[in-house]
């Protein structure tokens, strides 16, 4: 890689996941509303896949329009339950609810990762993932509600699978890296085939 990978995003677990594949990478995280963008794609009857796509495409092309010659990974993540998309919750309250919606129940979580270059998107990739919630008790939730907030309150779902939130679960059928948020696998293939990093 001539240049190291620009990421447009400011996850932590995104970052480190790059970090331990070898991925030489900076940060420059967009300035985007992607409340604002959610709603829109929403009101216009976008898929849920649909929208986590577009979210990353946006992400990736406005850092990618001010660093020409560079290349540009965009990342996001949309939770879909049962066609409706739940976001990062708004507070205590709102991650409970959200998981009293979920309990019992099978969602699906979508991430999203498009590389652009010189302003224009070169690859794309959504990966999908099937969790099947189990009926844990009002009292469990309570608990870890307790236990874990405030660091689940940037998390879609208000669950992190690589801590407590997995006893939350009693299936999950997909690539644990999609769960963290990036199709690592399929970006690192494309970045091997393409030259980027050594085969």
């Amino acid at each position: 890689m001539s240049h190291p990978l620009i990421l447009a995003s400011g996850s932590e677990i995104r970052q480190q996941l790059l970090r331990n594949a070898g991925v030489p990478f900076e940060i420059a995280k967009p300035r985007i509303d992607e409340e604002m963008v959610r709603d829109a794609l929403q009101a216009e009857q976008a898929t849920p896949r649909d929208i986590a796509d577009t979210l990353a495409e946006m992400k990736a092309l406005k850092i990618s329009e001010r660093t020409p010659d560079r290349l540009v990974l965009g990342c996001d993540q949309v939770l879909d339950l049962g066609g409706q998309v739940l976001s990062k919750p708004r507070d205590r309250d709102d991650a409970r609810a959200q998981l009293l919606a979920m309990r019992g129940q099978r969602h699906m979580l979508l991430s999203a990762a498009v590389l652009c270059e010189n302003g224009k998107p070169i690859w794309r990739h959504v990966g999908q993932v099937r969790l099947q919630m189990r009926e844990f008790s009002d009292a469990f939730l309570d608990g870890y509600l307790d236990r874990n907030w405030p660091g689940i309150s940037y998390c879609v779902g208000a669950y992190k699978l690589e801590e407590e939130g997995i006893r939350l679960f009693s299936r999950v059928d997909g690539d644990y890296f999609n769960v963290l948020g990036l199709p690592l696998i399929e970006l690192l293939n494309y970045l091997t085939v393409r030259g980027d990093l050594q085969a």
